[in-house]
Formats: C-alpha cells, structure tokens, sequence
C-alpha cells in the first residue's frame, strides 16, 4: 500500500502562489507516475497535471499550463505542485495520486492511491 499526504494549501489573493506537497510513504518504489486533480465545489474532479520521473514527462491541463509546475525530490518521496498566477477559478481541493506502473493517465479512475486532499482559496 502507499499513502499519500497533501499539504500546502491554504488563502491566497489572486495572482499569488502558492506550492502544495504530496508526501508519499509506505511501497514507494514502484510509484513512477504522479498525477495532480482537483475539484471545485458543484464540479467533478479534474485533471490539473501528471509527472512520470523514470522518463522527466510532465504534462498539465491548458487551463492551467504555463502557470502550474510539477516537480519531485524522489529522496524525500515527494512530488510538488508550484502554482502561481493563482485565479479564483483555481480554488478546489487539490489532490495527489499515484498509480502502479509506468503508463499515464488523465482520467482519475486510473490511479490506484490518493491523498486526502488540501483546500486552496483564491481571493479575487
């Protein structure tokens, strides 16, 4: 089993930033693909980014590409989500998961391990 941990979240103006944590432990190491969701309060969860370090592939949703980065520090079982130019419409709880195995997915129903997610609010 693995177990995800999100932290970071938090009350931000509108254009700020704001770096959210996920701190996996437990059967880490076959953990190589990362994903990032959210999901807003009346919506369905969304996909917000995906990281796959064995091969450093990261990809983003557009509403949130060239504003978000996702990053990792294997040493510490760590994945990060940086966001900057926050905009209201980016408040959600932001969760981590994780999937067996090499393949990405976009859809959350591919990831075996979650997080229990981290409120983030923007205020406009």
């Amino acid at each position: 089993q693995v177990q995800l941990v999100e932290s970071g979240g938090g009350l931000v103006q509108a254009g700020g930033s704001l770096r959210l944590s996920c701190a996996a432990s437990g059967r880490t190491f076959n953990i190589n693909v990362v994903g990032w969701f959210r999901q807003a309060p009346g919506k369905e969860r969304e996909f917000v980014g995906v990281n796959r370090w064995s091969s450093a592939y990261t990809a983003y949703a557009d509403s949130v590409k060239g504003r978000f980065t996702i990053s990792r520090d294997n040493a510490k079982n760590s994945v990060y989500l940086q966001m900057n130019s926050l905009k209201p419409e980016d408040a959600a709880v932001y969760y981590c998961a994780a999937r067996d195995g090499n393949l990405i997915y976009y859809s959350q129903r591919e990831y075996n391990y979650w997080g229990q997610g981290t409120q983030v609010t923007v205020s406009s």
